[in-house]
């Protein structure tokens, strides 16, 4: 990626997460509610982990939730993870987060940052071009931020509930995170800021001002910097998660004539949905495409394929591929009339039985049943209907739908 190369300083990140958040309206913290078998927290450190040029990332937690943070940074193989106990608002917390690389009654400290990237556990959604910029204005100005056009016009109201007056929305901007700060600029700012700023301020930006002198760069963030605060954002942010995992998969069309010829029609239907696809014979001898792949439709004639997936699965469980998000295995049965229906209960027992017991390790295993026919119109609606049947598994990701048979 361009610009990388223009990070020849040291990045760390602290990511605040003591917060209860009550306004999703659950038992849980919004940060440690889960779906995809992982705490949102563990999707945010990924982003940031997955960058190379960012050296660390302390996680700032309450008392009573670091026990299951570390356990989480344990479980999510998390490296780069440091936790730290948070104080009772968003700033104390901050500057915990800050000191943990100064001093630190948790372990050893960390090496001090020549900048450092504040964001919020509960923001998943930050991709490494927009950190570049802000670590890069960070580093030139001091400080940055990314900013949002309002979406609605600002009021202020009387005590009496009246309107007062209202902000003219073009000359504003809604601050969002992550925001970039030289450490020695932010540090200082919490060194001198007041207990009403510790209790009651909301701005890092503004801390860097009043305390530092220091005015921030704004960048214009994308769309994406939104932040998980309701319920129903845990569901937006699962369904955008889902759609990036379902962008392509790999097409095992088995040596069958039939198989083959299966493979061709059903590529060709999934490719017209916008799918991407590595179509290949076989997986064997062919690791590094599995481990880059998360989905894989396997046809199969027969109970033969079977060993295939087995294999296909030794190596996930081996490789940890599936720690972090759901593996895909969509095994579909191209049924003949040469197989008997002992031969045909048997294989559909087996690889029943198979997916039940490779679900706990993160791997989707889901059976597809496809009658062949002569008559090029049955065989045509039962090609589309395995379309929609695969892209629906890929998609939805269910564990439900696992260890059944479903017919095309």
């Amino acid at each position: 990626m361009m610009g990388r190369d223009a990070v020849d300083f040291t990045v760390s990140v602290v990511l605040p997460a003591a917060g209860s958040g009550e306004r999703t309206g659950l038992p849980t913290p919004k940060q440690f509610c889960t779906f995809l078998n992982r705490p949102l927290i563990s999707f945010t450190i990924e982003t940031f982990e997955r960058i190379p040029w960012i050296k660390s990332i302390v996680v700032v937690v309450a008392k009573e939730s670091r026990d299951p943070m570390l356990q989480i940074v344990q479980q999510f193989c998390h490296t780069k993870v440091k936790v730290v106990e948070g104080g009772t608002t968003r700033h104390r917390s901050i500057f915990s987060g800050l000191q943990a690389f100064i001093e630190s009654s948790e372990g050893p400290e960390l090496p001090k940052p020549k900048v450092v990237i504040i964001h919020d556990a509960v923001r998943p959604f930050v991709d490494e071009e927009f950190l570049l910029k802000i670590t890069l204005a960070a580093k030139e100005q001091g400080a940055s931020g990314a900013i949002r056009p309002l979406v609605s016009t600002v009021i202020a109201t009387t005590s009496e509930g009246f309107l007062d007056h209202s902000l003219e929305r073009t000359k504003y901007r809604a601050s969002e995170m992550p925001q970039g700060f030289l450490y020695d600029v932010i540090y200082q700012a919490y060194q001198r800021c007041s207990e009403f700023d510790f209790e009651f301020g909301t701005e890092c930006l503004h801390l860097a001002l009043q305390y530092s002198g220091t005015s921030a760069k704004l960048i214009e963030g994308p769309p994406t910097l939104w932040k998980v605060t309701y319920k129903r954002d845990l569901a937006a942010a699962e369904s955008i998660i889902k759609e990036s995992l379902s962008l392509s998969a790999c097409l095992i069309t088995g040596a069958m004539a039939e198989t083959v010829e299966l493979s061709s029609r059903l590529q060709k239907n999934l490719e017209s949905h916008h799918m991407t696809l590595d179509v290949l014979p076989c997986i064997k001898e062919n690791n590094e495409l599995l481990l880059k792949t998360r989905n894989f439709i396997q046809i199969s004639i027969s109970g033969a394929s079977l060993s295939e997936t087995e294999e296909m699965v030794k190596v996930f469980e081996e490789t940890k591929h599936a720690l972090l998000y759901p593996v895909v295995i969509v095994w579909v049965r191209l049924c003949t009339d040469e197989a008997t229906d002992i031969q045909k209960n048997v294989e559909l027992k087996a690889i029943m039985e198979l997916s039940m017991k490779v679900k706990r390790g993160n791997i989707l295993l889901y059976c597809v049943q496809i009658l062949y026919s002569k008559v090029p119109e049955l065989w045509e609606r039962s090609v589309e209907r395995l379309t929609e049947i695969t892209e629906s598994l890929i998609r939805d990701r269910n564990p439900v739908l696992t260890g059944q048979m479903l017919q095309a």
